[in-house]
Order: structure tokens, then C-alpha cells, then sequence
């Protein structure tokens, strides 16, 4: 049976993150008014344990609670915290949502134990005000994203989707589709022009009518939208239909831009030979303001980096030491932005003389090159801590690509499609695809990071930045990394 729900009600990816947003925003500034609350009664319970009257407490206590400006901003950093949930298939799954939340209290916990353990005053930092902040926003948001959730993955909310072309492109577009848990949208059918491919199932998905019956079998199914996953000349016939479904309200998409929607990564396999003109030169053209200020934050976490560097450094080179003996540290020559070479700088993880042979390989998983102290510098990322020296210098930035070897970029640009496009910006001390893949065996894997790599580069903003960031926070304190 058909979704009686008209198209428009659906929310597009847009809108979904602004109703998020409102949503958070509106948890946030209750728990303010909470905490406020909490707090007032803390103070009037502590009053009354010294053994002030209720009349007393009210003459010469009547404001017990003296908030600060600053205490009104808490939701503005609760947004920020929670930057890693607005991306809506991350916010309809239970257990990402959980996982950020926890990550955005924990991280609110350390960075405000962080400053007040340096203030000159902490009596100006009230624990009991910022603490029940944090708890009740935790709570709010939790149940406000559960209502979400709730009402994401409800079949008259979601978009109805009918892909046009069941070819390479659509089929591969079915195969990731099957694969998300929740589903982003209510992938419906194909519809093929291909006689020979009527009624057959790819992943699931099965081909539904052909592009001459396309306003019938929209009305038939309620579709909201149109993903285009013709990748060669499309038919007359075909885009006549398109345009009058169209026309009707059906938003169309190609397959590239519902891919990245979906994945957060880049297809290279269905790209067009002048994607990169289209993507990097034409379409991104980030502005001069960003680039500073993603310059001045570089400088600012390149000392941050250093600082907390030189807290580890006697730890970290003891343990190395004990574990494989010297050197503490390793150099390595790498490929930063537009091909040039600078060296870079990491805590050793490896045995003394891992490629005697000569061999140039690629770090893997559970690789039995890599120490004891080695593997857990690896997962708390402490390894990298000596690029800071590399960010502040401007070799590297905070967020972008994996600084590669030029040995392995000569191999990959033969093998890969695009490769060589992630030297369009500097390499980065973590990056879209560390976090979101982390560390490869083969050229397959290599393919798969090279897509989130090019994902980071079209998409980067500032928002983009921070949340890869607190993403990598969030690795660190897990020991999550690989």
C-alpha cells in the first residue's frame, strides 16, 4: 500500500539537523534552568546546616545563588560538544547517540576540571552549577533524541526513494544501503529501461517498472525522492519523466551526493573523469577567513599539543625504553600539501629495523612489527603526539589526510582513481578518515579511506574541524585507536 504521507513532509538532511538542533538547544538552556534550580537548593540546604533560619536565610541571604554571565552560555558549549550527532544517520542510531552524549559530558567534565584546576579563583567556577548542568543536559538530550529516533525510523517520516538505473552505480548504491543499520530512507525499487532486467532483485532491491510508467509508480508508492544512477546519457523519454516528477514536488538527487549523504565519503569508482575539476576548483573554494582560522586553531593545538607532549614525554620514553630499548622517537620522510616533503616526527611503536629489508609496507592491524608499549601508544594515539612539533610548524594541520609515504602515493596513484587529490590540502595529525577507518592492509582499504579523504576535502568547514576533533578525543579516552 502506498504512504498516504505527502512528500513534503518529509524532512530533507537540512532540515533534519535544524530540528536537532532546536531540539538540543532547547534541552540544553532547561537544564540551565535546572541547574539553577539544584544549585539554589544546595546553597539554601548548606545555609541551614549552619544552622541559619529559614528568616535569616531570607534576610541576608536572599540571592544565594550569584550566577555569572558566563553560566548562560552553557548550551552554546553543549552544542558544540554535541557536534558529532548532527549528522542525521549518526543521530538515528541508539547506540552512536548514546556514545556522543557520553563523549559530550565527559569531555565537558575534563575541560572544565582543566580550568578549574588553573583558576585564580575557583570559587568563580561553581561545581555544583556546572556539574548539575551537565548531568541534566545529558538527560534532557538523551530523551529528546529518543523521541527522535523514535520518529525517524517511523515509515511515514522517512523519504521514499525509487532509484533510476539499476546499472553498476545503482546497484552499488542498493549494496551500502543494505548494509546501514538504521536506514537512512525507505530505498522502494528501481526503475531500468532494460526489458531484461524487469522484476529481478539486486541486494534486496527489486526493479519495478521502467521510466515510461515513473509519475504512475511514484503516485503508486508515495515516493518523495528520485536518485539518479544513470551513468551514461540519459534517454529523452527518461528526462522529460524526471523533469515531471520534478515538477510534481520529487526532490532528485545523483548518486554521488545521496552516496556522500549517506556514507560520508566520496565514490570514486562512479565518478565522472573531471570530478575533481567540478568538486575542487569549480565548486570549493574555501574562504580566506577559514583558512585562517583553521590556521590560528593549528597554532593554538600545536602548543596545547606540545605542552601536554612534554607531561608524557618521561612516561611514554621510559616505558620504550624498557620495552624495545632506543631510540624513543622515529623520523620518517612524508608528502604533504601539493607533493612536498617535510619530515615527520612520532613515538616509535615498531621493533628497531621493522623494514631491514628494504620492503616499504603499510601499517596493519594486529601488525607483529608493532611493540607492546608500541601497540598501546597506538591506541590511545599518544604516538602522535610529536607532530604537534609538525602542526605548529605548518607542515601539518590539526584535521585533514594521513601525511603519506611518497613511495606509497606513486604506488596507489597507478592503482586508485583521484589519489593523488588528497595533496590538494595539508596532511592532518588525525582527519575524517582516521577516524572513521583507521588504519589499512590493502589497495581495497586504501580506496575505501581515499574516499572519506576526499569527502573531508570537498566538505571541510570549520563545524567539520571541531568535530573530528572531539571525535579524536573521544578515541583517545576509549584507547579506540588502531
Amino acid at each position: 500500500m502506498a504512504d498516504t504521507l505527502r512528500p513534503s513532509l518529509r524532512l530533507r538532511q537540512s532540515e533534519q539537523r535544524m530540528v536537532l538542533l532546536i531540539g538540543d538547544l532547547i534541552a540544553s538552556i532547561g537544564a540551565v534552568f535546572g541547574a539553577l534550580y539544584v544549585w539554589r537548593e544546595y546553597n539554601h540546604y548548606v545555609l541551614l546546616a549552619k544552622g541559619f533560619t529559614e528568616r535569616q536565610i531570607k534576610i541576608f541571604f536572599p540571592n544565594s545563588v550569584e550566577t555569572p554571565i558566563w553560566f548562560y552560555l552553557l548550551p552554546l558549549i553543549w552544542l558544540l560538544l554535541m557536534v558529532e550527532l548532527y549528522e542525521p544517520h549518526a543521530a538515528a542510531s541508539w547506540r552512536r547517540t548514546i556514545r556522543g552524549i557520553a563523549i559530550a559530558f565527559f569531555v565537558g567534565i575534563l575541560g572544565y576540571s582543566f580550568i578549574f584546576t588553573f583558576n585564580q579563583d575557583p570559587n568563580s567556577l561553581p561545581r555544583i552549577g556546572v556539574g548539575g548542568f551537565l548531568i541534566i543536559a545529558a538527560l534532557l538530550t538523551l530523551g529528546w533524541r529518543g523521541i527522535y529516533i523514535r520518529l525517524y525510523t517511523s515509515s511515514g517520516l522517512m523519504r521514499r526513494v525509487f532509484v533510476v538505473g539499476a546499472g553498476k552505480a545503482g546497484v552499488a548504491l542498493a549494496e551500502v544501503y543494505r548494509g546501514l543499520r538504521p536506514p537512512p530512507f525507505s530505498m522502494i525499487g528501481f526503475i531500468d529501461d532494460d526489458v531484461h532486467k524487469a522484476g529481478k532483485r539486486y541486494h534486496g532491491v527489486r526493479v519495478l517498472g521502467q521510466s515510461k510508467n515513473l509519475l504512475k509508480l511514484i503516485d503508486e508508492f508515495g515516493i518523495s525522492n528520485l536518485v539518479i544512477a544513470i551513468t551514461d546519457e540519459i534517454k529523452g523519454g527518461t528526462f522529460q519523466a524526471i523533469l515531471d516528477a520534478q515538477e510534481r514536488g520529487v526532490e532528485v538527487t545523483r548518486m554521488p551526493i545521496i552516496y556522500e549523504e549517506i556514507m560520508g565519503r566520496v565514490p570514486i569508482h562512479h565518478l565522472e573523469s573531471d570530478w575533481v575539476i567540478r568538486s575542487f576548483v569549480d565548486q570549493v573554494r574555501v574562504s580566506g577567513v577559514y583558512e585562517l582560522l583553521k590556521r590560528l586553531m593549528d597554532i593554538f593545538g600545536g602548543l596545547s599539543g606540545l605542552v601536554i607532549l612534554a607531561i608524557i614525554y618521561p612516561f611514554a620514553a621510559l616505558a620504550t625504553i624498557m620495552d624495545s630499548g632506543l631510540p624513543i622517537f622515529y623520523s620518517q620522510p612524508r608528502l604533504g600539501m601539493g607533493g612536498t616533503v617535510f619530515k615527520i616526527h612520532k613515538f616509535r611503536t615498531m621493533w628497531q629495523d621493522a623494514e631491514s629489508d628494504g620492503e616499504v609496507r603499510m601499517a596493519a592491524k594486529k601488525d607483529p612489527r608493532v611493540t607492546r608499549v608500541g601497540y598501546f601508544l597506538r591506541r590511545t594515539r599518544l604516538d602522535e603526539f610529536p607532530q604537534f612539533w609538525n602542526v605548529l610548524r605548518g607542515e601539518m594541520s590539526l584535521v585533514g589526510p594521513r601525511a603519506e609515504r611518497s613511495e606509497l602515493v606513486a604506488q596507489f596513484q597507478k592503482q586508485i582513481p583521484f589519489y593523488r587529490a588528497r595533496l590538494l590540502v595539508k596532511p592532518g595529525l588525525t582527519g575524517w578518515a582516521q577516524i572513521n577507518y583507521g588504519y589499512v592492509a590493502d589497495v581495497t582499504e586504501t580506496s575505501v579511506k581515499l574516499e572519506y579523504d576526499l569527502y573531508y576535502i570537498k566538505h571541510r568547514t570549520l563545524g567539520l574541524d571541531f568535530q573530528i576533533i572531539l571525535r579524536t578525543i573521544g578515541t583517545v579516552f576509549r584507547a579506540a585507536g588502531r
